[in-house]
C-alpha cells in the first residue's frame, strides 16, 4: 500500500471525532474545579480515579444512547458510578448537582489547525462526514464547537445501532453526501485498529493521524502529525 496521500482531494472523506477532530481538555481539573465551586474538595488523584471509573462505564454503555431518553439515563447512571468512586464526602452536594459538576469537567475542543483545515478541504471540493462511535450527545459537541456546520454529514454509531469497525458505517457516510461505490474516498481516524479495519473493510483508502507519535512503524499506512497533512498544500 502506498504511503503517501494522492496529489487530488477525494471526493468524499470520513472523519473520525474524538481524538482526530476533537480532544477532552483537563477532565481531571475540571471536576476538581467543579466539585469545589460546590464546596466539596478533592485530590487530583481522588477525582482522576473517580472519572476514570465513570468513563469507563460511559464508553461501554454509549452504544445504547441513541436517543434522547437513552441519553439521559445513561448519564444519570455515569454520574452514580462517579459519585460511588470518589470519597464519600463528596455526595454531600447530592445528585443533581454531582452531574452538573461531571457535565462541567468534560470539556471539548478541536485541536488547533481542524476548523482552518476543514474549511480548506470542503473549498477544494471534498464533502466531509463525521463518522464516530458515540453517542448523539456528538451532535451537542459539534454545535458548541462550532463544527456541525463545517461537515456535510454526521454519522454516530449509537444512532445506527452499528460501530466501527463495521464498513456498513462508511457505506452509509457516502451514501448521506449522495455518494456510491465509484466514489473515491478516504477515512481519517486517530485509532490505528478501530479507524484502520472500517476503512480496509470498506474498501476506502485509510489515513492514520498519530499526533502523539505512539503507533511506532506502521510503514503500509500513510500517517500524519495532524490534520493538516491531508491538504495538497501541506503535503
Amino acid at each position: 500500500m502506498a504511503n503517501s496521500l494522492p496529489a487530488e482531494l477525494p471526493q468524499i472523506i470520513s472523519l473520525d471525532a474524538l481524538g482526530t477532530l476533537i480532544e477532552v481538555v483537563d477532565p481531571v481539573g475540571g471536576l476538581v474545579e467543579a466539585l469545589a465551586k460546590r464546596g466539596v474538595r478533592v485530590t487530583s488523584e481522588e477525582a482522576a480515579q473517580g472519572l476514570g471509573a465513570e468513563m469507563s462505564y460511559y464508553r461501554a454503555n454509549s452504544a445504547f444512547a441513541g436517543s434522547p431518553q437513552a441519553l439521559e439515563e445513561l448519564r444519570d447512571r455515569s454520574t452514580e458510578v462517579l459519585t460511588d468512586a470518589l470519597p464519600q464526602s463528596a455526595a454531600v452536594i447530592g445528585f443533581a448537582a454531582m452531574r452538573e459538576s461531571l457535565g462541567e469537567a468534560v470539556r471539548f475542543a478541536p485541536f488547533p489547525e481542524v476548523v482552518a483545515v476543514l474549511d480548506a478541504l470542503r473549498a477544494g471540493g471534498a464533502q466531509l462526514v463525521i463518522v464516530s462511535n458515540w453517542d448523539i450527545s456528538l451532535y451537542e459537541v459539534l454545535d458548541e464547537l462550532d463544527l456541525r456546520q463545517r461537515v456535510d454529514a454526521v454519522v454516530i454509531s449509537a444512532e445506527e445501532g452499528l460501530a466501527k469497525p463495521d464498513p456498513e458505517l462508511i457505506r452509509r457516510a457516502v451514501s448521506r453526501v449522495g455518494g456510491d461505490p465509484d466514489s473515491t474516498v478516504w477515512h481519517v481516524g486517530d485509532d490505528a485498529t478501530s479507524d484502520l479495519e472500517l476503512a480496509r473493510a470498506a474498501g476506502v483508502l485509510p489515513v492514520l493521524v498519530d499526533r502523539y507519535g505512539q503507533h511506532g512503524d506502521l510503514s503500509d499506512t500513510i500517517v500524519l502529525d495532524s490534520l493538516a497533512g491531508l491538504l495538497p498544500s501541506d503535503r
